[in-house]
């Protein structure tokens, strides 16, 4: 759609780029204020997001990188250039998730209630990200003869131009959108801490998995599935498994 939002003579601002900075400050705002309300520090919460958005940054380009690899043989340089797009989401949130487990337990912190504290935010922060894979062009949708289909016709965009393709990148934002609200609906009534982060981790891989069925982009396969399908799948039932197990807990406590 809109590749480089404005350029003033060297100085090139990326919509990519732009859109990933400002999910990952939203979503730090927030962890912070959440962590505050809920009693814990809100510059140790601001530190964990700060090494988590680092550790996503590396771990989703890495991902990426891995995946297609073959493009960068002739371009090694290419890997760095995350403006142009090319993050995997469970790369990142695979090396999130080990850092900030790292970071908790050095600070002797509950890991799932920080896991709790962060998910909304996370979900946020990739709702605006997304809207820069739309700028980009990035992660597009397959050819498409329905009314929904939208056509890129700028010539940096990544996406194959003058041909509708579905909106892939506005399902996902709107996806993460919709997980946010959940999670701060859901929240007032958990009843075990966790409980936001496991329902995040389900409802992701749930709808990641059906939009990536209108996936048109290059993202590597595993047998008929892509790549992210085939992660979704573990995902979803570990976070079950953990859910139903979690849950039983808290109800014996209770008891």
């Amino acid at each position: 759609m809109l590749p480089v939002l404005f350029q003033i003579g060297p100085i090139t601002i990326y919509t990519y780029g732009l859109m990933a900075a400002t999910g990952f400050i939203v979503a730090s705002m927030l962890l912070s204020r959440r962590a505050k309300i809920e009693g814990e520090d809100p510059q140790l919460a601001l530190d964990l997001a700060f090494y988590l958005i680092v550790a996503a940054l590396i771990g989703s380009r890495l991902f990426y990188v891995i995946i297609e690899y073959r493009q960068y043989l002739h371009d090694p340089l290419g890997m760095f250039k995350i403006w142009k797009g090319g993050l995997v989401f469970y790369g990142g949130f695979i090396a999130a998730a080990l850092t900030g487990f790292w970071f908790v337990k050095k600070h002797n912190l509950n890991p799932w209630k920080f896991a709790d504290l962060a998910a909304p935010s996370i979900a946020l922060g990739h709702a605006l990200g997304r809207v820069g894979c739309l700028g980009a062009g990035c992660c597009y949708g397959k050819a498409t003869d329905s009314p929904i289909g939208i056509v890129f016709t700028d010539p940096k965009s990544l996406a194959p131009l003058h041909i509708p393709l579905y909106p892939t990148q506005i399902f996902s934002s709107l996806n993460e959108l919709f997980i946010f609200i959940v999670l701060i609906t859901v929240r007032p009534r958990k009843k075990f801490h966790g409980q936001l982060f496991l329902l995040w981790m389900m409802l992701y891989a749930v709808g990641r998995f059906i939009i990536e069925i209108y996936r048109g982009d290059p993202r590597g396969q595993i047998g008929a599935l892509s790549t992210s399908q085939a992660v979704a799948i573990p995902v979803f039932l570990i976070a079950g498994g953990l859910m139903i197990r979690l849950l039983r807990k808290a109800s014996a406590s209770n008891a």
